[in-house]
């Protein structure tokens, strides 16, 4: 459901995007509120389901998870039901980023991130080629990151 967000919401939204661990008081200053109104400004976005939740950025090469793949997956059958299979047991392996349908030459997109091509190879050869009516997959290393965000920026 679109949610009717106005210019106020929209700042506070936008802050806590690039800054998330910001306090109340920070963020009412950012967007020109008092604490109150804008800790109650939050809480409404959160239980209205505009805030899904809050995470940290964590640096990939820090963590030995560096080696990126992006998986193209060709399905046997595309009904209402095999495609709910693949959904359901895709979002079950963590390593799995990303998983977005494609209306195109193939029918989904996986970015799968591992901490190199060998334990790549183990994953997709055990985990994501026996996903519910997998017929074929391409592979495509990832030579680099250029750009990556999860931030939408809602204007005014």
């Amino acid at each position: 459901m679109k949610r009717n967000l106005d210019p106020i919401d929209r700042r506070i939204l936008n802050e806590l995007q690039a800054h998330g661990r910001m306090s109340i008081v920070d963020l009412a200053e950012r967007v020109h509120l008092t604490k109150t109104p804008c800790s109650e400004r939050v809480k409404r976005l959160e239980r209205d389901g505009v805030i899904c939740g809050y995470s940290a950025e964590i640096d990939p090469t820090e963590v030995d998870m560096g080696h990126v793949m992006i998986v193209h997956v060709n399905l046997a059958k595309t009904s209402d039901r095999s495609l709910e299979d693949f959904n359901r047991a895709v979002r079950l392996i963590p390593e799995v980023q990303s998983c977005l349908m494609i209306a195109g030459p193939f029918d989904y997109m996986l970015k799968v991130r591992t901490r190199n091509i060998t334990e790549f190879r183990e994953l997709l050869g055990e985990q994501i080629s026996q996903l519910p009516s997998v017929m074929q997959t391409h592979s495509f290393a990832v030579m680099e990151s250029v750009k990556e965000t999860s931030m939408i920026e809602l204007r005014n």
